[in-house]
C-alpha cells in the first residue's frame, strides 16, 4: 500500500515559502502521559522562552510568516492562531501545557520547543491519502459540539488537510478533527512538521521527533522524509 501526502499548487501560490517533513511510524506504543513525557513537556516550555527572550510568541519571524500565511487566505490570525503559536502561548501561562497522552505529549514538546506546527494523525484512520487544499466550502468537517457529533464545512478558499473522507483539520493547523486524532490504542501515524521559510528549523525538529518516537516506542519503524515543497503532483510519498 502506498501513502500519498499532497500539497497543492493553489497552497503554493498564497505560502510558497511552505515547506514539511513527514515521519511515517508503524509499531508505536501509546498510553497515558507518563512522568517522561511530562518532563519534556517542562523543558520544551523553558526551551521556548529562552528562543522568545521576553517576547510574545506572535513577535518570533517564524509566527510572523505564518501569520502572513493565515491572512492569505483569509484567516485572521490573531484569532485563530497556528497550532504551535496557541501552544506556545498555553506554555508560557500560569497553566503550562495540557498533558494528553504519551505520543501526542512528545510531538507538543517538539512543536513547542521548536515553534513549529507539529501534528499526529493516526495512519489506520486516514482515508486514502492526505492532501493540503484550499476547500472549496462544501467538504464535511467531522467534530463534537455539546458532547454530540456535528459537521462543519470550511470556507470557500480556507486552507485545509483532508482525506478521502473529509476534512481532517481546518485552517491549515488550526483545529483537528476527533476522527484521525492520536488515542492511546494508536499504534501507527503520520507525524507532520510544518515551517515557513528556509529558516524554519523543521529538518532539526524533524531529527529530534524521530528520536524521541524511537525512544519512547522501542522497535517501532520510522521513516523521515525529508522537506517538501509545494507541487502539483504527491509531494511526499511513503512506501
Amino acid at each position: 500500500m502506498t501513502f500519498q501526502i499532497t500539497v497543492t499548487d493553489e497552497v503554493g501560490a498564497i505560502a510558497p515559502g511552505f515547506t514539511h517533513v513527514a515521519i511515517e511510524a508503524h509499531g508505536l506504543v501509546n498510553g497515558p502521559s507518563t512522568d517522561g513525557t511530562s518532563a519534556l513537556l517542562d523543558d520544551a516550555a523553558r526551551r521556548l522562552a529562552e528562543r522568545l527572550d521576553g517576547r510574545a510568541p506572535h513577535e518570533d519571524p517564524h509566527m510572523v510568516a505564518w501569520r502572513a500565511a493565515y491572512s492569505a487566505f483569509g484567516a485572521k490570525p490573531s484569532r485563530t492562531r497556528n497550532s504551535a503559536e496557541a501552544l506556545a502561548k498555553r506554555a508560557l501561562a500560569d497553566g503550562g501545557l495540557p498533558r494528553i497522552n504519551a505520543l501526542v505529549d512528545v510531538y507538543n514538546a517538539i512543536s513547542v520547543a521548536h515553534l513549529i506546527p507539529v501534528g499526529g494523525e493516526d495512519l489506520d484512520q486516514i482515508k486514502g491519502g492526505m492532501r493540503l487544499v484550499r476547500a472549496d466550502g462544501t467538504e464535511d468537517f467531522v467534530t463534537m459540539a455539546a458532547g454530540e457529533q456535528a459537521v462543519e464545512h470550511p470556507d470557500a478558499g480556507e486552507v485545509v488537510w483532508c482525506d478521502d473522507e473529509g476534512v481532517t483539520c481546518r485552517r491549515w493547523n488550526w483545529r483537528q478533527g476527533p476522527r484521525t486524532r492520536l488515542t492511546e490504542e494508536s499504534v501507527n501515524a503520520i507525524f507532520l512538521l510544518e515551517g515557513m521559510g528556509p529558516d524554519s528549523g523543521v529538518e532539526e525538529a524533524g531529527a529530534e521527533l524521530a528520536e524521541l518516537l524511537a525512544k519512547f516506542s522501542p522497535g517501532a519503524q520510522l521513516t523521515v522524509h525529508a522537506p517538501v515543497r509545494p507541487s502539483g503532483s504527491p509531494s511526499d510519498r511513503a512506501e
